[in-house]
């Protein structure tokens, strides 16, 4: 029988051992094609190269032993849900005996007399020899024993050797077929491994080294493209037209401001009224800490345009914190004679429609606004300015749909407003699209927050703080990672994760009966959310038990306590973004960390916090010690994902890939020339969503 070989476009289906059911549990990993496999990179890997006899093989990690069945396997059920496989097993000195759970099927699997090859962790009991649930094949036919195994990503239903068998088929037919992206100048100039190479490696590396070069490779190839795509993205944003201001003085509109501007507030207002006059539509992300004054800066902005006759737009991912901006904006822009409006989805039908009147009769300057903004019904006289706030919030499409709503020759200028500290390497990428103004300074009269890592030893004087912190006349978050009991991970158990509402009822019932202890979360509706965090806002609740709903969250001066419990399960730039929760006030405030965790890297994290406040540097130590985790994801910031690269242990890569990047957009802007035909495909498809700009 004639075998035919398989083409990179075939679907998995047609595999051996895949079939119909099998790739629809493949597709959810995002698998379709034989390409799509190829490109499913080993998570981690096994070496399994070390051969011992019984005898030999050491106790305190796997090899792999060559020995014969000698008799037919044994099968006992011991319980309901759990069967024993026993198999005795001989080499040429010694017997062996295995065990296996849950496999009968291996009575008839492994047969008498055959010679296999088993991985695992060999026991010794006094003279005997024993292994649990080893990885076997027969000697005659080993493709996953005596070599560094691949450990792929899995679902349910598709196991590790039969992704690798599908891999190795796939290799063996297409591997020849893949074209190497990356021009022969950039092989040769960054010393790098052609693309066959580098993917047959990465899959079934023959040593570590090799693996290395292979790596390295596909490294540099995925970040290559991304800056490639991202500079493409930048630059076709700096030929856009964009609504002209005239120059104003800044000085103007700070003089009618209650209080200085900070270095930091004056040299970023100053580098968006630059942008906002030279007739190209500004792209700037303001990246300032919690508490740094990033709003001011945005209400600067909006001044600008309204003296210009432009209307500005301010989004933000809650009705809550879009009351919270209208309140502090409107204040600030009114000594100017500016108008503010409040557009949100709880509304009624009639202030909504008075609101979109006004907004295209230009009767409204600035309108301040949730997901409301991007209605329908919302159309602008003249939109100059889309602010969107939190950005890591909003998605890249919905930035560019509410931009959508101004003039198609004159794009409104957009400006992002984050207050999650993020990594230079992090930002470069993320960010890759936007100019950014970094906010390093806080406001004159804000206190550094005093952080703390107690023990449960403590919680006593932990309670008794908490209470006189009230009697002081102020207000206190406790910040739980569970909402109910049920929610505990099974590993440290249940009941040692606090939860929220029966934390919040045990609270209030025998802890502080006479305080006022309120509880939210996200599982709320979202009216019933925003009712308990305006009623602490008031100061109607002395005490608010929460989950990390309040990470962004309305300000709350008076609040000066933050408690986190369980802190070991949260990230140093999610812990920092709920302690910029208190401080905003001019009383000290405070942070008591509370975990019980012994682990090393955890207490060294924990401590990391409590020795500064400053976002960017434990920004950087989280990336380290965790890796960018959600910050970087294609659904987030419509960029593609990265398959391959660690953002936090290939920083060297990445500044290489970056420099081969520029080297070739230099010579090359659009990707024009006849010999970057190949890249620039590559790049529109990467970057499918963004085609239109690169065109």
């Amino acid at each position: 029988m004639i075998s035919i070989p398989y083409l990179l476009s075939d679907t998995v289906d047609s595999l051996p051992g895949i079939g119909a059911g099998r790739a629809k549990k493949l597709e959810k990993l995002g698998i379709v094609t034989t390409r799509d496999l190829l490109l499913w990179y080993p998570r981690s890997y096994e070496d399994r190269r070390e051969c011992c006899s019984i005898r030999q093989a050491p106790q305190e990690r796997s090899v792999c032993v060559k020995a014969m069945v000698a008799a037919p396997p044994r099968v006992s059920r011991i319980r309901k849900g759990l069967e024993l496989v026993k198999v005795n097993v001989v080499d040429d000195a010694d017997a062996m005996e295995l065990t296996f759970f849950n496999q009968s099927y291996l009575r008839t699997a492994l047969v008498p007399g055959e010679v296999y090859l088993f991985f695992g962790t060999v026991e010794r009991k006094g003279s005997r020899f024993f292994m649990t649930n080893p990885v076997f094949e027969p000697e005659r036919n080993q493709r996953f024993t005596r070599c560094i195994m691949p450990i792929y990503p899995l679902t349910a239903g598709i196991s590790n050797n039969l992704l690798a068998g599908a891999v190795r088929r796939v290799l063996e037919d297409c591997a020849g077929q893949m074209e190497d992206p990356l021009p022969a100048s950039v092989l040769k100039r960054w010393q790098l491994a052609q693309t066959v190479y580098a993917v047959e490696t990465v899959h079934f590396p023959p040593s570590w080294e090799e693996l290395g070069v292979a790596r390295r490779r596909l490294i540099f190839e995925e970040l290559f493209f991304l800056f490639l795509g991202l500079s493409m993205l930048k630059s076709s944003g700096e030929h856009t037209d964009g609504v002209k201001c005239e120059p104003f003085d800044w000085h103007i509109y700070a003089d009618t401001l209650p209080f200085t501007l900070t270095k930091a507030q004056q040299r970023s207002v100053e580098e968006c009224f630059h942008d906002l006059c030279s007739g190209r539509a500004m792209n700037r992300l303001i990246q300032g800490d919690v508490g740094s004054g990033k709003t001011v800066v945005g209400a600067a902005c909006a001044w600008l345009m309204a003296k210009n006759g432009f209307q500005s737009a301010l989004m933000a991912p809650t009705e809550l914190l879009a009351e919270q901006h209208y309140r502090t904006l409107s204040p600030l822009l009114a000594k100017s004679g500016q108008r503010v409006g409040l557009l949100t989805g709880s509304l009624r039908a009639k202030e909504k429609r008075e609101i979109y009147a006004k907004l295209e009769a230009g009767e409204i300057d600035l309108i301040v606004g949730t997901h409301a903004l991007l209605s329908e019904g919302v159309s602008f006289r003249a939109l100059g300015l889309v602010i969107t706030d939190e950005q890591h919030r909003f998605g890249v499409g919905q930035r560019s749909a509410l931009a959508a709503k101004g003039d198609e020759q004159r794009r409104p200028h957009v400006l992002v407003m984050s207050a999650t500290p993020i990594p230079r390497t992090l930002a470069l990428i993320i960010y890759g699209d936007l100019d950014v103004s970094i906010m390093d300074e806080r406001p004159p009269g804000r206190q550094e927050i005093q952080t703390v890592l107690i023990g449960e030893d403590k919680r006593q004087r932990l309670y008794g703080f908490v209470r006189k912190q009230v009697q002081q006349g102020h207000q206190v978050y406790i910040v739980c990672p569970a909402v109910e009991e049920s929610e505990g991970d099974g590993v440290s158990g249940a009941m040692d994760l606090k939860a929220v509402t029966a934390y919040a009822g045990q609270l209030q019932s025998s802890v502080f009966p006479d305080l006022k202890v309120g509880f939210v979360h996200g599982k709320q509706k979202s009216r019933e959310k925003e009712a308990v965090m305006s009623a602490f806002a008031a100061g109607a609740l002395d005490v608010l038990v929460a989950t990390t709903v309040v990470e962004v969250g309305v300000d709350v001066p008076n609040a000066t306590l933050m408690v986190i419990e369980n802190a070991e399960r949260f990230g140093l730039s999610q812990l920092h973004q709920l302690r910029g929760r208190v401080g905003r006030g001019s009383e000290q405030s405070y942070c008591v960390l509370i975990s019980n965790h012994r682990s090393p890297e955890t207490r060294q994290r924990l401590k990391a916090l409590c020795a500064t406040n400053d976002g960017f540097v434990l920004a950087e130590e989280d990336l380290r010690l965790r890796g960018p985790g959600d910050l970087f994801g294609s659904r987030q910031h419509g960029l593609p994902p990265l398959r391959m690269a660690d953002l936090a242990a290939d920083t060297r890569v990445l500044y290489e890939a970056r420099d081969a990047a520029q080297e070739i957009l230099q010579a090359d802007p659009g990707l024009d020339l006849p010999e970057h035909q190949r890249l620039r495909q590559r790049v529109l498809s990467l970057f499918e969503q963004h085609r239109d700009t690169f065109n």
